[in-house]
């Protein structure tokens, strides 16, 4: 799996999300990174058993092939190579810790394997991403159900605008925001991630382990 530089996170691109958790609607996009020792590949998700609640949180994923600093929509959009599904794993307990404490959270999102990845899929449409649906079921329960259209800022707005704040560098990845829906993980959690970009439906599975 080719590493990026970084992994830029988007929070509460969907209103309904930012609801459940009680978060106002941001007045522009609320970014975070994840450092690439965050990264883990389908099937393997594993989560760390001592910070409490570990929650899913399913979402878009784009990679941009070239760099881009302080670019366009329009040039953003012909960057992006590749698309998939992310699992943004979260340490809610520790966040909502360290959030009150008015500490930086990163301890509950950067954590090694808190970025788990489904395999990239060749792009030439970006339009096609941003219409694409997906869904997760946790045991055969659906869990989460996202939609790209009712994002708040879309993919192209959302990688120009970033470009003007982090350079995107060749192979970097953008974490689009995740849907309403998100939960507790579990060890032995097995996990089906459904994406239908297009005409084509790609289904990828994961089961949770632990560790100390």
């Amino acid at each position: 799996m080719q590493r990026p530089s970084k992994i830029v996170c988007v929070g509460r691109n969907y209103a309904a999300h930012a609801a459940e958790l009680n978060n106002p609607l941001p007045s522009e996009p609320l970014l975070f990174i994840k450092p690439p020792s965050s990264l883990a590949q389908l099937p393997d998700v594993t989560i760390p058993t001592a910070s409490g609640s570990c929650h899913h949180e399913l979402e878009i994923a784009v990679r941009v092939g070239e760099t881009l600093r302080a670019v366009s929509p329009t040039a953003a959009a012909h960057a992006v190579d590749a698309a998939t599904l992310a699992l943004d794993l979260t340490l809610r307990d520790l966040q909502d810790k360290l959030k009150q404490q008015g500490h930086p959270w990163e301890r509950a999102k950067a954590f090694d394997g808190a970025c788990v990845l489904a395999p990239w899929v060749a792009v030439a449409d970006l339009d096609a991403v941003q219409r694409s649906t997906f869904t997760l079921r946790r045991n055969g329960q659906l869990q989460q159900q996202g939609d790209g259209t009712q994002m708040l800022m879309p993919i192209a707005e959302l990688l120009a605008h970033i470009s003007h704040t982090f350079t995107l560098e060749a192979g970097d990845v953008v974490l689009t925001g995740t849907p309403a829906g998100v939960g507790p993980l579990l060890e032995g959690d097995k996990l089906e991630l459904s994406w239908q970009l297009g005409n084509t439906e790609h289904h990828w599975q994961g089961q949770v382990k632990t560790h100390d």
